[in-house]
C-alpha cells in the first residue's frame, strides 16, 4: 500500500510538471515574439502587404490596414514629445492631445501614401545592436529591383507597452531630427495653431495623392 501511495504521489508531481512546462515555454515565446527585431519585422511585413494590395485597398484601405500596425510598433506619444522638446511643456493638455492625434494621423497617412504599390520590393533585417540609455537599434534595408537599397534603421525603447520605435533613420538621416527642426521653427515663428494646421494640411494632401 505504501509503495502504491508513493507511486501515485510521483505520478501527480510529474503530471503537474507536464502541465506547467508548456505554459512556461509559451511565456518565453511570447516575450521573444515582442522583441525589438520582431516588432520591426511585423511592421515591415504590414508595409509590404499594403504595397501588394495597394490598388485594391486604395488610400483609405491602406490607412486602415496600417493604423493598428503603427499603433503597435511606434511610440507616437514619445516621438511627438521629443520632436517638440521644451515646447511640449508650454502646451496645455488639450493642445498636447490635439497635436499628438494629428501627428498620429499624419504618420499613418504618410505611410499609406508612400507605400502604395509593389514591384517586388522587400525588407531585409541586417542586425540588432544595443544603444545607450537601454535602447536598441534594428538595422534593415529596403531592397528595390530598379535602384539601390535604402537603409531603414529603427531605434526602439522598451516601455510600459513593450518595445516601440522612437526614431527612424533613412540612409543615416534622423526623421526625429528633421521633425524637431521643422516643428519648433513653426512654433517659434507662428505659434501652436500654425503647427497644428500644418499637420492637418499634410494629412489632407496625403489623402489627395
Amino acid at each position: 500500500m505504501k509503495s502504491l501511495l508513493n507511486a501515485i504521489i510521483i505520478f501527480q508531481v510529474l503530471l503537474s510538471a507536464i502541465l506547467i512546462f508548456p505554459v512556461t515555454i509559451a511565456s518565453a515565446d511570447d516575450t521573444q515574439s515582442n522583441g525589438p527585431e520582431q516588432v520591426v519585422r511585423a511592421f515591415q511585413e504590414t508595409l509590404i502587404q499594403a504595397m501588394q494590395k495597394g490598388d485594391e485597398l486604395g488610400y483609405q484601405g491602406r490607412f486602415e490596414l496600417l493604423a493598428p500596425a503603427i499603433d503597435h510598433s511606434h511610440d507616437i506619444d514619445s516621438i511627438i514629445r521629443s520632436a517638440l522638446g521644451a515646447n511640449w511643456n508650454t502646451l496645455n493638455k488639450e493642445q498636447q492631445q490635439n497635436i499628438t492625434e494629428a501627428f498620429r494621423k499624419l504618420s499613418i497617412a504618410t505611410y499609406a501614401e508612400r507605400f502604395n504599390h509593389h514591384e517586388g520590393e522587400r525588407f531585409e533585417i541586417i542586425e540588432q545592436r544595443p544603444l545607450p540609455r537601454d535602447q536598441i537599434l534594428v538595422r534593415s534595408k529596403f531592397i528595390q529591383n530598379d535602384s539601390n537599397p535604402i537603409n531603414f534603421d529603427y531605434v526602439l525603447r522598451n516601455g510600459s507597452e513593450g518595445w516601440r520605435i522612437i526614431n527612424i533613420l533613412v540612409d543615416g538621416v534622423s526623421d526625429l531630427a528633421l521633425k524637431r527642426a521643422e516643428y519648433n521653427a513653426i512654433l517659434k515663428r507662428d505659434g501652436f495653431p500654425a503647427l497644428l494646421d500644418m499637420l492637418e494640411q499634410k494629412i489632407l494632401q496625403a489623402e489627395k495623392n
